[in-house]
């Protein structure tokens, strides 16, 4: 089967460690975010439409479609399912699109980054939606070319209720030596790609969005939540790898297109279902789910008395053995959390830790996950969000993420690998 994933790990071979532009989150020359970065945006001014532009809707989803690497034939495809439901007199479908030589060459073969305003059209084969604008060689790797995207897009298509997907190659958080091994939006033209702080910089910069959602490998993880949690009410994505294909689009947009009333909830649950949908027809391994960020406060609170319990009962073993022979994903430090703990629960002798293991287990399901979908029995131990569990040590980055900060879950990794606490 070929997924996303399987792309991702040939781009790699050819991709050099080319530091993210604007945040030392990869050991590169990059300067931290800055409190005055990601300051609130409740004095941004509410988008307005330019001279021309469009009256405000219910919806604006915008596609943010980096095909600058070995995804550039699926992003064509994407699109044109988008075309097949248009934007609507309740709906604007919006995307930044970008091509570079050497991958496909159809639909005349035009290269750089366009941006689009989606119109309904018959035609599968090529893309007829009017350009909006033409951005010529740009980089789709820099997290400002996404806040550029979405100031743009709700400025000129404002609306009630707004959607943003990052569609590209994907790997959450995962333990590598190579600085393009962790994030998102690969741009083979720049060797340039967007890190996880930097996920938060763009949906802070742009004034939030109700869903975000990742078409991309590996990003439903905590650590990626976390960090967005401030920034969006729902957020869709897969723990395991993506087949290449992505989102069904016409499925998930023409639902919104006949009930643009949906609320974000809905709609987060269109994007699960109608991606689960899909590869339920083709039987194709696939997971998806939508996490309520509202509850991951909640989360924090009992994965930090869980890892209390954990550490007090100088069992490591337990974990360890957890970590080993539990499912892994296509990234082999990603678990999924509620499966551990279930092991946790089973093999423990101490009380408190099979208590408060089962606490947060319950936690997931009821508050947490708010709609989880596997295909293929395959995916049967998943349960909507996965977590960072290394084998042999913990990443010096982990230190530069929200989770890191606020949780105790590194005090957990290095307990259980060397026996060390960072605090």
């Amino acid at each position: 089967m070929l997924t996303k994933l399987t792309l991702y790990t040939a781009m790699l071979t050819a991709f050099s460690p080319f530091a993210s532009a604007g945040i030392d989150f990869d050991g590169g020359k990059n300067t931290a975010i800055s409190a005055e970065t990601l300051r609130t945006n409740a004095d941004l001014p509410a988008p307005r439409p330019e001279a021309g532009g469009t009256a405000v809707k219910e919806w604006t989803v915008m596609v943010y479609i980096n095909g600058k690497n070995n995804l550039e034939t699926y992003a064509l495809r994407d699109m044109n399912e988008m075309e097949q439901i248009g934007s609507t007199d309740k709906l604007n479908i919006v995307t930044e699109i970008g091509r570079i030589t050497g991958y496909d060459t159809s639909d005349g073969d035009w290269l750089g980054v366009r941006r689009y305003l989606v119109q309904k059209d018959t035609d599968t084969a090529a893309i007829t939606s009017p350009v909006a604008q033409d951005l010529g060689r740009h980089d789709m790797g820099d997290y400002q070319s996404v806040i550029d995207f979405g100031r743009w897009a709700k400025q000129n298509y404002p609306a009630r209720h707004y959607m943003l997907i990052i569609w590209n190659h994907g790997s959450g958080w995962v333990r590598s030596a190579a600085p393009a091994a962790r994030g998102i939006s690969y741009d083979d033209e720049t060797k340039n790609h967007i890190n996880t702080p930097q996920m938060a910089a763009i949906l802070n910069e742009i004034g939030g969005v109700d869903v975000y959602a990742s078409d991309a490998c590996l990003m439903q993880m905590v650590e990626v939540d976390y960090q967005l949690k401030n920034y969006a009410q729902y957020i869709a994505g897969s723990e395991e790898t993506e087949p290449a294909n992505g989102y069904a689009y016409n499925a998930m947009l023409g639902a919104l297109a006949a009930n643009p009333a949906m609320t974000a909830e809905e709609l987060g649950r269109q994007a699960v279902n109608t991606y689960a949908d899909y590869y339920q027809g083709k039987n194709k391994g696939a997971t998806h789910s939508l996490v309520r960020t509202a509850a991951l406060d909640g989360f924090l609170k009992l994965s930090d008395e869980f890892v209390a319990a954990m550490i007090a009962s100088r069992d490591a073993p337990v974990i360890r053995r957890a970590m080993i022979t539990e499912e892994t994903y296509a990234a082999e430090d990603n678990k999924d959390l509620f499966q551990v703990l279930g092991h946790i629960v089973k093999e423990t002798r101490d009380p408190a830790v099979a208590q408060k293991a089962g606490a947060l287990q319950d936690y997931i399901v009821k508050d947490l996950v708010v709609l989880n979908r596997f295909v293929t029995d395959r995916y049967a131990y998943s349960h909507g969000i996965a977590v960072y569990l290394p084998r042999f040590g913990i990443s010096a980055d982990y230190a530069g993420l929200d989770w890191a900060r606020d949780s105790r879950w590194d005090n957990l990794i290095n307990w259980y690998t060397n026996g060390e606490l960072t605090r």
